[in-house]
């Protein structure tokens, strides 16, 4: 998996590439973990994403989590396979994502 993080003022995009599984998302917790307190708004662009896995998943709701009291949250560019992975756990109606 590859993380590209792009900052523009307060809006983070991360594009995010690759397999979002067991073994790579300590990596995308790790990119969280890094964001500023300052930043009010958070995009996932998974253009590039392959799979996602229930690990995954769970640092997607740590995002939105985080980012809950302000701005926003946003996932767009999504496959309709990974697009089917949120619809069928249910986050698929409380995330704002976008094909």
């Amino acid at each position: 998996m590859e993380i590209i993080t792009k900052t523009e003022e307060n809006k983070v995009t991360m594009e995010i590439s690759g397999w979002l599984d067991t073994q790579t998302a300590p990596q995308l917790e790790e990119a969280l973990l890094g964001l500023d307190d300052s930043v009010t708004s958070l995009v996932f662009d998974f253009a590039k994403l392959e799979y996602i896995s229930s690990a995954g998943l769970r640092q997607v709701v740590a995002a939105y989590k985080k980012m809950s009291d302000k701005e926003g949250f946003k996932i767009i560019n999504v496959s309709d396979e990974i697009f089917d992975v949120f619809r069928l756990t249910g986050f698929g109606q409380k995330l704002n994502i976008e094909k």
